[in-house]
C-alpha cells in the first residue's frame, strides 16, 4: 500500500522503554492556587487548574548525555591534578600558621651567627638585603610568602589559559596541550623542591674554614692603614670602615667569581682585604694584589707582614727588579707588569686562587689590560674546576665601565661599596679661581694655615717638580728651620706663627732617601709641610696630614695619535682625583682641604680621569698581547677601548719593524680590512716580546750580536728606557750661594758632555754616545751617589739603569744562549767601527722617527732657520741646545722623541747617512724602477741578481741617493738570471760552452724573445719552479738533477750534447 503515514506521537511512542510505569493509585486532586511559574502552562491568568491526571516523563538526562561529549582521559588527569593541588593548599595553610607560631624573631636570629662563621652564612647575606627593604610597622619576611608566591602566579596563569582553552579553535588545541603538559611538570617539580626546602636548605652545609691569624696585641688595637712608619696617632684596626663589612665581603667573593669594591680612602681596603681572604682559607694558592706603583707594592707587603705578625717568606712583594718571594709566600704583593709576564708564561696563573687589582681607579694602562685578561682567565679556571676569585678594588672607580660592559663580564659582578671614611674632611673652596699665579695662592694659603689654625701637617699639591722647588724655598724664607733653635709645641690650640716649618719635596724623581725624609716624624718643635706632585695622591699616606691645599691642576703627559709628539700640558684634575687629594687629610685625624678654586670651576671638572690607554701610543700592548696568540686585538675587552686610529697606527708600526706579517694586498675590500687589524706575529716578534722594553728598542736588542754590540746596546737600550738620567740644573736658585753652586754644576756637566760624545765618529753617535759614556763612567766608578751628584747625574736612574742592564742581558740570554754576554762593569768604549754599527742599529729602531735638515734655499721663514723637518709634522722641530749635535747640524738624524716646550725639541739625537736609509728602512722608501746604466749584474757572493735604484722616503718624497740592491721581482727577473745563467756567470762550469751558443744569451731580455723557442725553453722553467738565484737551483738540483739539462741542449750544437748530459748538473 505503499509508505505508511506516521502516528501522532511516534518519538514519544518510541521511548516506552526509558518511561517509569505509573502508579497503580490514583491521585488525590490538588488545586495549585500559587507559584504558578513552578509549572508548565500555568500564569497568572490561569489561576485555577487541575493537573492532568497522565503521568510525567523524565526526558532530561537522555538529552543531556547525548548533546555533551564525556570527559577525555587527559582531561580526567587535568582534574584530578587540580584536586590535588587545592587538597594540599587546604593542608598548607595549616602547616604554615604552625610553622609561624614556633618561628624565631630576626632580632633573635641575628644573635646565631658569629664571626667564627666567616663563609657559611649565605641566608644572613640575604636577609641583610631584604630587611633593608622591609617598611616601619611591618613584621619580616614570612615563609608563605617566599615560598607559595611564585607558584601561586603558576597556578593563576594555568587556570586563566583553561578558561580561554574552552573558547579557542580546534587548531590550537595541539600547541595549547604541549604548554599545559610542560606547565605541570614544573609545577610537579616544584612540589617537589618545596617540600624538599621544609626538611633541607638548597645547598648542603659545608664546614666554616677560619684560619687564625695571632697578631700582636697592639696590632690588634691600633695600626695604620697604608703607613710603613708608626705614628704617634695610631687608627685603631676594629674601627676601619672595610672591617664592618667584612662578612659582606667574604660571602660576595664566595658567591660570585668577580667582586668590584668600592672603597673611600682611608677605609683600610688594601691591607684588610687580603687579610679577610686568608683567614678565610683562600690561601691555598697564592693571593697575588696588583700595585700600580713599585713602592706601594714594597711598603704594603711590610705592613701586611707587620700587622698578621708573619714573616716575609709568608707575606712577599716582587717588583720590576727585586723581590722576596719565596716557596712559602702565601700573600704576594706585585706591580701590575710583573703579574702581565707571568701571564705569558702560565695564561690560567695556576699558582693563584685569588687576584687583586688595587687601585684601579688610576686606570694604568698595565691594570685595564689585567682586567680584560682576568675577565676571560676566571671563567676558564671555573670551567676546569679550579676556580680562581677576582676582585676589583678602588677609592673612586667608574662603576659603569665594569658593570655595564657586557664585553667585559656577561653578568655585572656585584658591587660593594665601603662608604665612610674613618675620620671627617671639611672642604673649603676659595670664593675666586686664580687662573695664572696658583703656585702663590698656594703659598699664601699655607702661610695662613699656619699661622692661624692649630697643629697638624700641611700637604699642599702642585704640579711639576719645578712648581715644588719654587715654593718649598719661598716656605723656607718666611719660616726658617735652623736645628739648633728648636721650640716646643705649646699644649693649646691656639697656633704659634713663630713655629718654623719643616718643608720637604716629594716628587716620583726624588731619591729615595729624600723621599724616606716625608715618612719621619718631624724634628719637636716643628710643624711638617709636604709640597709635593700627585704622586702623594693614591699610592703614598703620609702620616700626620691635618690640612691638604689642592692648586687644582695636574701635568699630565699627551702625545699626538698622528705626530708622536709628547708634550707636558697643565690641566684641570677630575672630580674623583680632588676626592682623592682631600681624603689625604682624614687618614689620622679629622681634617681640613683647601681648595684654590671655586665650587663652580669644580662642578666643571670631568667626574674621571681619563683612562692612560686612550691617551698614549698602544704598540708595545698590542705586541704582548700578540705574543698571547690574542690576533685580533680589536675584539680583546678593554674595560675602556683604544681608539681604532691608535690600534691601526700600532699594527702598522709593528709591521713596519717586522714583529707581525704583512697584511695581503690583493683581495676583499671587507677582508683586506679584517687582515689590517689581525696580523699573525712573526718569530721575530715573539723574541722582541720577551724583552721588558718598547718594541723599538726591542728591534735594536734583537739585531744587536753584529760586531761584539750587544753589550753597547743593552746599555744604549736601558738609559734611553730610563727617563732623565741628568739632573735639572736650569731650575732658579733661592740664594747667591745657590746659584753659584748651580753654576758650577751646570759647567761640569758640560764639559763631562763633551767628554761623553767624543770626538770624529763617536760624536755622529750623538746624545746617544753621551748616554752610553755616562752609563759606563758611572759603572766604572762603581755607581755611586758622589759620583753622580759631582757630574749631574741622577743617583736613582743609574741605579735603575744598572738593574735593568742585568734584566736585559738576562732576556737576551734566554732567547739566544750562544751569544753568553754579561754586564762588565768596566765596559771600554767601542771602536769607531763598533759605532757604525750602532749607528744602523738604532736606525733599524727608530726608523719612522728620520728628520732631514731643511735646505737654504727651502728657508721661506726665518723660523725654519737651523730646523728639521719630520714626515709626519709640518711644523720644523730642532736639534736642543744641550745636545752634542747642536753645533754640527747633520743632514739626516734619527730621534728618540719630540718634547714641545717653547719650540719642538727632539731628544735623543743621533747622526745617520743618506744610503743607509734604502737599504735598512726598504720598508719606508718608494723605489723607482732599476737603473739601465750601470746595468743589472750578477753578485756572485749573494748568487743574485742586483741592480742601481733610487728612492724616495715615505710620503714626504726625500730623494735618497742611489744604491745597489736585488732586483725587483717579476718576469725581468726570471730572464735576466736565464741571461748570467746561460752565459756561465751562475755555474763557472758552463763558461766553457759560450763559444759554442747557437744564439746570444742577450736575446733573452729583449721584447721578441718569444719568437726564438729555445728562449722560452730555458724560460718556462724557471719561472714555473720560481728560480730565481743561485741558492733556489741548487736546491732544485738536489731533488731533479736533469733540471734545465733539455733546455740548455737547445742552446748548444748537438755534439755537444752527451757531454754536457755526463757532467750535469754543472755545480
Amino acid at each position: 500500500m505503499g509508505k505508511l503515514r506516521k502516528k501522532h506521537n511516534w518519538k514519544g511512542r518510541q521511548q516506552n522503554e526509558c518511561q517509569q510505569a505509573a502508579d497503580a493509585e490514583r491521585t488525590e486532586v490538588v488545586v495549585e492556587l500559587q507559584d504558578g511559574a513552578r509549572l508548565k502552562g500555568v500564569d497568572e491568568s490561569n489561576a485555577l487548574v487541575l493537573p492532568a491526571s497522565k503521568a510525567k516523563k523524565k526526558k532530561a538526562s537522555v538529552a543531556h548525555v547525548s548533546t555533551k561529549k564525556p570527559l577525555t582521559k587527559k582531561q580526567r588527569k587535568e582534574l584530578q591534578k587540580v584536586l590535588e593541588r587545592k587538597d594540599k593548599k587546604a593542608q598548607r595553610a595549616d602547616i604554615l600558621t604552625k610553622l609561624a607560631e614556633v618561628q624565631l624573631p630576626e632580632s633573635e636570629l641575628k644573635l646565631l651567627y658569629t664571626t667564627s662563621k666567616l663563609g657559611t652564612g649565605e641566608k644572613l647575606y640575604q636577609t641583610k638585603h631584604s630587611s633593608d627593604e622591609i617598611k616601619d610597622g611591618e613584621s619580616g619576611p614570612k615563609i608563605s610568602s617566599v615560598s607559595g608566591a611564585n607558584r601561586k602566579r603558576k597556578w593563576k596563569e594555568a587556570e586563566e589559559d583553561d578558561d580561554e582553552e574552552k573558547a579557542e579553535e580546534k587548531t590550537e588545541d595541539k600547541q595549547r596541550d604541549k604548554e599545559e603538559e610542560l606547565k605541570t611538570k614544573q609545577d610537579g617539580e616544584s612540589e617537589k623542591k618545596v617540600s624538599d626546602q621544609k626538611v633541607q636548605s638548597k645547598k648542603p652545609s659545608e664546614p666554616a674554614v677560619f684560619i687564625p691569624v695571632d697578631r700582636l696585641p697592639e696590632i690588634q688595637v691600633c695600626v695604620c692603614t697604608r703607613c710603613v712608619f708608626v705614628e704617634s696617632r695610631r687608627e685603631a684596626r676594629l674601627k676601619l670602615p672595610v672591617l664592618a663589612e667584612e662578612q659582606v665581603i667574604m660571602e660576595a667573593v664566595r658567591e660570585n667569581p668577580c667582586v668590584v669594591i668600592c672603597g673611600e680612602t682611608g677605609s683600610g681596603k688594601t691591607t684588610q682585604v687580603p687579610q679577610f681572604l686568608y683567614e678565610a682559607g683562600y690561601a691555598s694558592g697564592i693571593i697575588g694584589i696588583t700595585e700600580p706603583r713599585r713602592v706601594a707594592a714594597v711598603s704594603m707587603s711590610h705592613r701586611v707582614a707587620k700587622e698578621m705578625n708573619l714573616s716575609t717568606r709568608v707575606v712577599s712583594y716582587q717588583i720590576r727588579y727585586e723581590g722576596n718571594v719565596t716557596d712559602d709566600t702565601k700573600i704576594k704583593f706585585m706591580t701590575d707588569g710583573v703579574l702581565l709576564k707571568e701571564i705569558q708564561k702560565d695564561f690560567l696563573l695556576q699558582r693563584y686562587s685569588v687576584i687583586i687589582i688595587d687601585e684601579a681607579h688610576e686606570r694604568s694602562v698595565y691594570t685595564d689590560i689585567l682586567i680584560g685578561l682576568l675577565s676571560r682567565i676566571v671563567p676558564l679556571r671555573n670551567k676546569k674546576g679550579i676556580p680562581m676569585k677576582l676582585l676589583v678594588m678602588s677609592a673612586t672607580l667608574r662603576v659603569e665601565d665594569f658593570t655595564d660592559n657586557q664585553k667585559l663580564f656577561r653578568t655585572p659582578p656585584p658591587v660593594i661599596k665601603v662608604d665612610a671614611r674613618q675620620f671627617p674632611v671639611t672642604v673649603h673652596f676659595n670664593k675666586r679661581t686664580p687662573l695664572e699665579d696658583f703656585t702663590g695662592e698656594a703659598f699664601q694659603k699655607t702661610c695662613k694655615i699656619h699661622r692661624m689654625l692649630p697643629p697638624g701637617g700641611i700637604l699642599v699639591f702642585l704640579t711639576g717638580q719645578a712648581e715644588v722647588h719654587s715654593l718649598c724655598r719661598r716656605l723656607r724664607k718666611a719660616f726658617p728651620f735652623r736645628k739648633g733653635k728648636l721650640l716646643q709645641i705649646r699644649n693649646s690650640f691656639n697656633a704659634d706663627p713663630s713655629i718654623p716649618l719643616y718643608v720637604l719635596p716629594l716628587y716620583s724623581l726624588l731619591a729615595p732617601e729624600q723621599q724616606a725624609k716625608v715618612f719621619r716624624p718631624p724634628p719637636p718643635g716643628t710643624r711638617l709641610c709636604v709640597v709635593a706632585t700627585n704622586v702623594a695622591e693614591t699610592s703614598l699616606t703620609i702620616p700626620g696630614i691635618k690640612y691638604v691645599v689642592d692648586c687644582g691642576r695636574v701635568k699630565k703627559r699627551f702625545y699626538d695619535r698622528v705626530t708622536g709628539v709628547s708634550s707636558f700640558k697643565i690641566t684641570w684634575t677630575s672630580q674623583a682625583s680632588a676626592n682623592q687629594r682631600a681624603g689625604r687629610a682624614g687618614r689620622t685625624e679629622p681634617g681640613h682641604c683647601y681648595r684654590l678654586y671655586s665650587s663652580a670651576v669644580f662642578g666643571d671638572f670631568s667626574l674621571f680621569s681619563e683612562a692612560e690607554i686612550t691617551r698614549r701610543p698602544v704598540e708595545d700592548l698590542v705586541l704582548q698581547m700578540k705574543d698571547l696568540n690574542i690576533d685580533k686585538v680589536v675584539n680583546f675587552p678593554f674595560p675602556t677601548s683604544p681608539s681604532a686610529e691608535a690600534l691601526v697606527a700600532a699594527e702598522q708600526l709593528l709591521v713596519s719593524l717586522g714583529a707581525l706579517k704583512e697584511p695581503p694586498q690583493t683581495g676583499r675590500i671587507k677582508e683586506l680590512k679584517r687582515a689590517k687589524l689581525s696580523c699573525p706575529i712573526t718569530p721575530l716578534g715573539r723574541a722582541m716580546a720577551s724583552f721588558p722594553v718598547a718594541p723599538r728598542y726591542a728591534k735594536m736588542l734583537a739585531l744587536g750580536k753584529q760586531q761584539d754590540c750587544l753589550q753597547y746596546v743593552i746599555a744604549l737600550v736601558a738609559a734611553m728606557t730610563v727617563r732623565e738620567i741628568f739632573e735639572d740644573l736650569d731650575r732658579p736658585a733661592g740664594t747667591e750661594d745657590e746659584s753659584s753652586k748651580l753654576t758650577q754644576r751646570r759647567a761640569r756637566l758640560t764639559q763631562m758632555r763633551r767628554l761623553w760624545a767624543g770626538q770624529g765618529a763617536s760624536l755622529l753617535l750623538g746624545d746617544l754616545m753621551v748616554m752610553l759614556g755616562a752609563v759606563g763612567a758611572c759603572e766604572f766608578a762603581g755607581c755611586t751617589p758622589k759620583f753622580c751628584e759631582d757630574n749631574g747625574l741622577r743617583y736613582k736612574a743609574m741605579v735603575e739603569i744598572r738593574r735593568l742592564r742585568g734584566q736585559l742581558t738576562n732576556a737576551v740570554n734566554a732567547v739566544c744562549p750562544e751569544v753568553a754576554v754579561f754586564v762588565d762593569p768596566k765596559m771600554t768604549p767601542p771602536t769607531e767601527h763598533q759605532v757604525v754599527c750602532l749607528r744602523q742599529i738604532v736606525l733599524t729602531g727608530l726608523g719612522d722617527h728620520l728628520a732631514r735638515r731643511v735646505q737654504v734655499e727651502d728657508v721661506l721663514d726665518p723660523k725654519w732657520k737651523n730646523g728639521y723637518k719630520t714626515a709626519l709634522m709640518d711644523d720644523p722641530v730642532f736639534i736642543h741646545p744641550t745636545s752634542a749635535l747642536f753645533k754640527t747640524l747633520p743632514e739626516f738624524v734619527v730621534y728618540q722623541e719630540i718634547m714641545e716646550t717653547a719650540k719642538m725639541y727632539m731628544r735623543g739625537v743621533s747622526a745617520v747617512e743618506a744610503e743607509w736609509v734604502p737599504e735598512l728602512l726598504p720598508q719606508y722608501c718608494h723605489f723607482s724602477p732599476p737603473k739601465d746604466a750601470p746595468s743589472p749584474w750578477f753578485c756572485s757572493t749573494t748568487g743574485t741578481v742586483r741592480c742601481h735604484r733610487s728612492s724616495s722616503f715615505f710620503r714626504v718624497g726625500w730623494q735618497l741617493p742611489a744604491v745597489d740592491m736585488e732586483y725587483p721581482d717579476g718576469l725581468e727577473r726570471y730572464k735576466l738570471f736565464a741571461k748570467f745563467f746561460l752565459e756561465g756567470k751562475v755555474c763557472p762550469k758552463l763558461k766553457q760552452h759560450t763559444g759554442h751558443l747557437l744564439s746570444n744569451p742577450s736575446i733573452v731580455i729583449k721584447t721578441w724573445a718569444k719568437l726564438q723557442p729555445r728562449t722560452q725553453a730555458v724560460l718556462a722553467p724557471l719561472v714555473s719552479k720560481r728560480v730565481d738565484c743561485r741558492d733556489a737551483l741548487l736546491s732544485i738540483w738536489k731533488t731533479e738533477d736533469k733540471f734545465l739539462l733539455s733546455a740548455y741542449c737547445q742552446w748548444i750544437p748537438e755534439s755537444l750534447h752527451q757531454d754536457v748530459a755526463k757532467s750535469w748538473p754543472p755545480t
